[in-house]
């Protein structure tokens, strides 16, 4: 967390090497099991910030909008062999998460940015007290919506499942509805609609 300038090449690349890379790195792994089967589900946990962007959180942004995009083409390119992609959207709960947060190795510029040199740690400030705050926000709910699409049958689970109690979540809805609602319409219009909807068993037998 801190000010984007100060992110080296190499902070970038390490945060990239879990998050996104790591992502790829699993599923192609997994991929010829589910072949193999017919049928699988990848759930892939993105966030709440790989749909909107918060200041100071530049590589962290960046690499869930990464995310969300390698589950939406996988969804698109593996529907019809009937393994489906969908992505969870936590926001942010009270772990270790913001402690483990990285930090820029350059501080050189930090001058550079006046009084905003304090911005990272206002916001983190604020965040803790939000979470102090919300005694709603729990863990737990990121299991839970988990659990609710693995027992979800094929083709009929959302694509993009926001996790979330303190008002971040919510207005990010209609924009995935719409955003859907878009990627439908170009998909038609092209006649691929049929990468969006996952094969289930019944309909490869035919």
């Amino acid at each position: 967390m801190g000010i984007q300038e100060q992110f080296t090449i190499e902070d970038f690349q390490k945060l990239y090497d879990v998050n996104v890379f790591g992502v790829q790195r699993v599923i192609r792994a997994a991929l010829p099991h589910l072949r193999k089967q017919g049928s699988g589900l990848l759930i892939t946990i993105s966030s709440l910030l790989g749909r909107m962007n918060l200041p100071f959180y530049g590589p962290y942004n960046s690499s869930k909008w990464a995310v969300e995009s390698i589950a939406e083409s996988y969804k698109m390119e593996l529907s019809g062999l009937g393994i489906d992609s969908v992505v969870v959207e936590p926001g942010g709960f009270a772990t270790t998460f913001f402690g483990n947060l990285i930090t820029p190795s350059d501080n050189s510029r930090e001058s550079e940015y006046g009084d905003l040199k304090n911005g990272p740690q206002h916001l983190a400030d604020s965040f803790d007290g939000a979470l102090a705050g919300n005694e709603a926000q729990k863990p737990q709910m990121v299991a839970d919506a988990v659990l609710k699409l693995v027992e979800t049958p094929a083709g009929e689970r959302p694509f993009r499942t926001v996790v979330d109690k303190m008002g971040m979540g919510d207005p990010l809805i209609p924009y995935n509805e719409s955003i859907d609602q878009i990627t439908e319409g170009i998909f038609s219009n092209f006649g691929m609609q049929d990468m969006l909807k996952v094969k289930v068993e019944a309909e490869q037998s035919l």
